[in-house]
């Protein structure tokens, strides 16, 4: 599976748990996700759940993990699909989640862009010389305009 999963923090902060956090050892998530330790080894060979390893290779579920044991039970049990069936589901549902999320990422810089556009398009009006006055043509034939210079008075 190609999901992204996050490092513990250390430091300044505490500890963060979160559904991504491999903290469960085999026996335990097989208790959470109602499943036999040797399915879950399965699983894990097949790609259909792939849970991250410690330095001594043991492996450490996730809440996430837990959860995608327990939909991969369901599909098999309740709907008859196949494994291969299901890896091919998780990898479609995993697809699909990236993808809304790319949509999101341009829907946004797309905003960004038109929110750019409206200031530059209000610069430029701004820019416009406002001693200029549109020439209106005349519409009676016979008006006649006289002009006549102003005499000095000295």
């Amino acid at each position: 599976m190609d999901r992204q999963r996050r490092q513990p923090q250390f430091g300044n902060r505490a500890y963060e748990l979160n559904d991504e956090t491999p903290v469960y050892v085999i026996s335990v998530a097989a208790q959470l996700s109602g499943l036999h330790p040797q399915t879950l080894r399965q699983y894990d060979r097949l790609g259909l759940v792939s849970p991250d390893r410690t330095a001594g290779r043991g492996r450490r579920y996730s809440a996430h993990d837990i959860e995608l044991l327990r939909t991969v039970q369901q599909l098999s049990q309740d709907e008859g699909i196949n494994l291969a069936g299901i890896k091919r589901i998780i990898e479609l549902e995993n697809q699909v989640a990236a993808l809304q999320a790319r949509v999101a990422e341009l829907s946004s810089a797309v905003e960004g862009a038109a929110v750019a556009m409206s200031q530059r398009e209000a610069q430029v009006h701004a820019s416009y010389r406002r001693d200029l006055v549109p020439y209106q043509d005349v519409q009676q034939a016979s008006a006649l305009v006289v002009w006549r210079p102003k005499r000095s008075t000295e």
